[in-house]
């Protein structure tokens, strides 16, 4: 088993990206491209952890991915990868939480490279994407 990923893991990779820069938001850490977020440390909010009601929210660092669009963020949802999950705050909003105790560094690196390419200028990220493997 492959140990619980931290918020400094998820900065690494993040930092690894091209062009990604980091900074504080809300007191968080945050990581942009070409100015907007495309990760960001999401601890729960009392309000979130309220309409959690009896159940026990996901613990550990939490962080916040952006997605491409609803549509990319239902697919990761769906893929039933280890560790991601919305919460209702996040309705109609294209990113997704990862629990990082339990998500897999690849699905992590995955995430955050989509992220990066929902986020980064056109033209920085057709020099920099690969093509998919058909």
């Amino acid at each position: 088993m492959s140990a619980m990923l931290t918020i400094d893991d998820v900065a690494r990779m993040a930092r690894e990206l091209p062009e990604v820069t980091e900074d504080q938001r809300h007191g968080n850490r945050t990581w942009f491209v070409a100015g907007k977020a495309l990760a960001w440390e999401r601890p729960f909010s009392k309000a979130d952890v309220k309409r959690y009601g009896d159940a026990v929210p996901p613990d550990g660092p939490i962080v916040a991915i952006r997605t491409a669009d609803l549509g990319s963020k239902g697919a990761l949802l769906d893929a039933g990868l280890k560790g991601f999950f919305t919460i209702p705050h996040f309705d109609g909003y294209a990113a997704v939480l990862v629990q990082l105790r339990v998500a897999t560094r690849s699905a992590v690196r995955d995430a955050l490279i989509q992220g990066w390419s929902a986020c980064a200028p056109a033209t920085l990220a057709s020099k920099h994407v690969r093509p998919s493997a058909r």
